[in-house]
């Protein structure tokens, strides 16, 4: 998902933009930090990380069921409400030293758009912030994101990213390729999707498009080193993991965790556009739209790779040893994912 757009970890903006006020070493940890996206995969290993590491969480989140099972056996303190809603953001924001702001959807839903929970849930959560004097803000970006992409997510993350980086806060931005592990909305799709196919899997485009795929843990630990690093204010960090792979070496790496074997074809994107346009108007829960299937076409790589040669951080490797969560992918719960509603 990498375009012309993409940013390296050098500084932005006015070089006396960090010297105008005195900032502290580090977020406050006698100050709660709030989480928007709490129960979401990047939020419940950030939560995680953070509670290990003695920093006061609180999350917010939408289900409490959901959290319970997600984040119950964690000391976090848990806020119930939608990122959408300006009442619930202040309220949420009362007392804390930092928000954590990754909240937001891929795909687009009835009653769930780009616009309003990537973009202008963003706008809101900025004011809630000022209102309540959180000054430091940690906003999970998208590689690729951009105000001008012709994609409609990427314009969405790009949209807010912008707003982040005009709002006067503290703001650190984060931009990584695509994130694995046992909660992922994109390797777990995969693997339900070989489960559904017998005997050949169509791969968009032949696979050809690279990604970076970074660990979920990896995410969280640059989250938690970006709230302790004073020199990470007013920064943009573009992450991935160790090495760039095709969506195809992906898939061979995907069929080797869960322990099948299918034979990879190569399909153009637009033989399977009809395809995708009638999951999308008839399931509940399509596994890909029509905006992302686009996507799978475009790199998704790092230049400056900031989670090693910046965070100093060794990465997780995409490896059949770290996908052991995709075994317990059945038919039949893959069957029930694309019926789920919300």
């Amino acid at each position: 998902m990498a375009d012309s757009g993409s940013y390296s970890y050098e500084s932005e903006g006015p070089a006396t933009a960090v010297a105008e006020q005195p900032l502290p070493l580090s977020a406050d940890k006698k100050r709660p930090i709030l989480v928007t996206g709490a129960a979401g995969m990047v939020g419940i290993h950030t939560c995680r990380e953070l509670s290990k590491n003695g920093w006061q969480v609180r999350a917010l989140i939408r289900d409490p069921a959901k959290a319970a099972m997600a984040l119950g056996q964690l000391p976090v303190e848990f806020r119930v409400g939608d990122v959408r809603d300006a009442t619930t953001l202040r309220s949420s924001l009362s007392g804390c030293g930092a928000v954590i702001h990754l909240a937001a959807i891929a795909i687009e839903k009835k009653g769930e758009s780009y616009r309003e929970s990537n973009t202008a849930a963003t706008e809101r959560l900025i004011s809630a912030a000022r209102a309540e004097n959180v000054h430091r803000v940690i906003f999970m970006s998208q590689n690729g994101a951009d105000s001008g992409s012709r994609y409609p997510f990427l314009r969405s993350k790009g949209v807010a990213q912008d707003s982040i980086k005009t709002s006067g806060l503290r703001w650190t931005v984060l931009r990584p390729s695509v994130i694995f592990g046992p909660e992922d909305q994109f390797v777990n799709v995969l693997g339900r999707l070989i489960r559904l196919t017998p005997k050949i899997f169509p791969l968009p485009g032949g696979g050809n498009a690279r990604f970076q795929p970074i660990a979920a843990d990896d995410v969280a630990r640059v989250v938690r080193l970006s709230l302790e690093k004073k020199e990470t204010v007013h920064q943009s960090y573009d992450l991935g993991g160790a090495v760039p792979l095709t969506l195809y070496q992906m898939t061979e790496r995907i069929l080797i965790a869960m322990g099948i074997h299918r034979k990879i074809i190569p399909v153009p994107v637009k033989a399977l556009r009809p395809i995708v346009a009638l999951a999308q108007r008839f399931l509940p829960n399509p596994p890909v739209t029509l905006s992302l299937l686009d996507l799978l076409a475009l790199d998704n790589t790092v230049a400056n790779n900031a989670l090693t040669e910046y965070f100093k951080v060794v990465p997780i490797p995409f490896a059949a040893d770290e996908l052991q969560y995709l075994r317990r992918i059945t038919v039949r719960n893959a069957l029930r994912s694309l019926f789920e509603r919300g």
